[in-house]
């Protein structure tokens, strides 16, 4: 892949398994349905919240890639839009966040407590479902990546010395946080593969996965609220230390480095002290550095699809990864 990557709409890598995608909706609202009335409430706003099915999508397209057609593979695909959906409620009543993809969180329109149970209640449907569907690998993949995912929050909970946050720690983070349920999605529509195709998409999935949270973390340094759902540096104002910060803090001046523990000790930074951050930050190399580290995972996850056979569902994967690093929100 090279330096320059043509940025690609999401509907577009979407178009081959369009079809499945409506179906993928409708199983999920089949799933998370519940009589109880503050649970269809919190449902139907969740429902609401427009989730983008990109795992979901890597799914089904890694399925026909590795031509292992399943008919499992709508409910399947629902599942893991269950445990991201579970995963961003939970999340979000952790960080105290207010808002998701422009619309208030489960935890600011209802309650903290109200959005622990909803995340719970997900999972457990989640759960159910494969279950149901009386096949250990599945359910073996992502009970797996769903305990991955839960150590990476705890890591994240215990990371006490932000400014002594390196770079192995981020990566280990945001391999369990993010890209293990990417790559899980992979792995699980391959099942009925073969092997290697199954081992090559779960790699894939590792690699886009990180590529895509890295240049997550980039976007919250250089866009703002309207492209993104969420105020603008609200990682800085959370103290979250990222790859763009755990670069540029070696090539900083001690003047600098002083402003960002500034920052890190304020209970809540305003604007001027963030914005003096970024700007350090970009000074230092911090953005360049993380832009040629997704660019380089996404080589990586690209060499992994050489493997399969030519395909227009291939070609999507292909193009998933100039999604994931180009992307604007």
């Amino acid at each position: 892949m090279s330096q320059q990557v043509a940025p690609i709409a999401l509907r577009d890598l979407q178009r081959p398994v369009a079809g499945e995608l409506e179906r993928v909706r409708e199983e999920l609202r089949r799933i998370v349905a519940g009589d109880f009335p503050i649970i269809a409430e919190v449902n139907e706003h969740l429902l609401h919240m427009k989730g983008k099915l990109f795992r979901p999508t890597l799914l089904l397209l890694s399925s026909r890639a590795a031509g292992a057609e399943d008919p499992r593979a709508m409910i399947l695909a629902a599942v893991v839009e269950l445990i991201h959906l579970a995963t961003l409620v939970h999340d979000d009543s952790v960080d105290h966040s207010v808002l998701r993809r422009g619309m208030p969180t489960v935890n600011a329109l209802f309650s903290h407590q109200v959005a622990v149970i909803m995340g719970d209640y997900l999972y457990s449907r989640a759960i159910i479902e494969l279950i149901r569907l009386d096949d250990l690998e599945p359910l073996r993949v992502l009970a797996r990546v769903t305990n991955e995912m839960t150590i990476g929050e705890m890591r994240q909970l215990e990371a006490h010395d932000r400014l002594a946050y390196g770079e192995a720690e981020y990566d280990q983070l945001i391999r369990a946080k993010t890209a293990s349920l990417l790559s899980g999605a992979c792995e699980v529509g391959a099942l009925r593969g073969r092997a290697e195709y199954r081992a090559a998409l779960a790699r894939f999935g590792m690699r886009l996965g990180m590529a895509f949270q890295i240049t997550d973390d980039l976007l919250d340094y250089t866009e703002g609220e309207a492209v993104t759902g969420k105020p603008w540096g609200l990682d800085l104002r959370e103290h979250k230390v990222t790859l763009p910060l755990i670069a540029a803090l070696g090539e900083m001046t001690p003047g600098d480095r002083r402003l960002v523990a500034e920052l890190m000790a304020a209970p809540e930074p305003g604007d001027a002290l963030v914005a003096d951050v970024v700007r350090c930050v970009t000074a230092a190399g911090g953005l360049e550095y993380a832009r040629r580290r997704a660019l380089g995972l996404a080589q990586q996850a690209e060499a992994e699809l050489e493997i399969l056979a030519p395909s227009a569902a291939r070609d999507a994967l292909r193009d998933s990864i100039a999604y994931a690093v180009e992307r604007r929100s």
